[in-house]
């Protein structure tokens, strides 16, 4: 049996994903507030999400059964085996409800509980980021391409990204203020394009809390490989999720952590 190349089929996921997802974008959605039965914030799923899932999952168990699959969608599925897959169908959904194509699908690969491959897919705009830890790249209506990020130092030089400021609380909220004070440029609502932004060397600073795994697993392999850094508030590895910051440079992200790691 041939072995599968796992880029092309993590490549092939994606797009097969963005098929599913597309006919929904910019149109009137069925929506499901997961957050109103924990008295939580806003927090939608629409049939775009569930479809595209669905099509995500049915491949990897018709081509790898023994792997485990971890999604935001459905249920988990055996997280003990050597590989797992981590799926965010549609990481933005308020953007895309919004009809902004700042939105994306995030697969990503574990092996033995460590990020080895990932892909973000925006397919409105035709683009494909992906990143094995290693090198990472970006194929799209300019061609192919490979992603490095910008040499960006001082917090003063920096341009940031979060998605709502709001999302940070008490302690959180003073730290990531003192740095967006210090820094030249920041913007808010990304999600996951902010990421993919940071790797294609566009910004230098992502800062957020309360992810899940499957919000930021798939990144990880794509700011690495582009030459970013990316942990916890803490320094601890951010394959978890929580408080997350990423940074285009050691010396920026060693700068933002000097007010983070405090909370």
């Amino acid at each position: 049996m041939r072995p599968v190349d796992l880029t092309a089929f993590i490549e092939g996921l994606a797009r097969q994903a963005g098929e599913a997802i597309l006919p929904f974008f910019r149109t009137t959605l069925s929506v499901h507030d997961k957050g109103r039965a924990k008295g939580a914030v806003f927090d939608p799923v629409t049939e775009a999400d569930r479809a595209a899932e669905t099509v995500i999952r049915r491949r990897i168990i018709e081509a790898f059964p023994m792997h485990g699959i971890l999604g935001e969608e459905f249920d988990d599925e055996r997280l003990d085996a050597e590989h797992v897959w981590v799926i965010d169908p549609i990481d933005g959904t308020r953007a895309f409800l919004c009809g902004l194509p700042v939105w994306g699908t995030l697969i990503g690969l574990m092996r033995n509980n460590r990020p080895v491959l990932g892909v973000m897919h925006q397919p409105y705009t035709g683009e494909m980021f992906i990143g094995d830890g290693g090198s990472a790249r970006i194929n799209g209506p300019r061609g192919l391409r490979e992603l490095r990020v910008r040499d960006c130092e001082a917090l003063a030089d920096a341009t940031l990204m979060t998605t709502d400021p709001r999302l940070f609380k008490g302690q959180e909220r003073s730290a990531y203020d003192a740095i967006e004070n210090a820094v030249r440029l920041t913007r808010y609502g990304t999600d996951c394009y902010a990421y993919a932004m940071l790797a294609a060397g566009q910004v230098d600073l992502v800062i957020e809390t309360g992810l899940k795994p499957y919000d930021i697993v798939a990144l990880i392999p794509i700011i690495e490989g582009a030459g970013g850094v990316v942990t916890t508030w803490d320094g601890s590895p951010a394959k978890d999720g929580g408080r997350i910051l990423a940074a285009g440079s050691a010396a920026l992200h060693a700068a933002a952590m000097e007010h983070l790691s405090k909370v």
